[in-house]
């Protein structure tokens, strides 16, 4: 997981306000407690959702949404690599 979550845009912000500010241990500390609120917060959501889904249109909500985060972000991604892309979505 610590692999995996390494190229996350927050370790960039994390690793550049470190060296900006001169002060590691308190933005590790800053950023420790970030992700242990936003943990926090994923955790008590699936338990409110786990009692009002059944698991498996909890897995299919969570599998749908994944998709569709993925879809969006590579749909970015090729819009940043190919600038032409751009031009097929022209927004109203």
């Amino acid at each position: 997981m610590f692999l995996a979550e390494l190229g996350d845009k927050t370790q960039v912000a994390t690793l550049l306000l470190s060296a900006q500010s001169g002060r590691p241990l308190w933005v590790f500390i800053g950023s420790a407690l970030a992700l242990i609120a936003s943990s926090l917060v994923g955790v008590l959501l699936g338990r409110w959702l786990a009692q009002w889904l059944p698991p498996q249109r909890l897995e299919l909500l969570a599998g749908s949404l994944m998709l569709v985060l993925g879809v969006g972000l590579g749909w970015q991604a090729l819009q940043s690599f190919f600038p032409f892309a751009a031009l097929w979505h022209q927004p109203a």
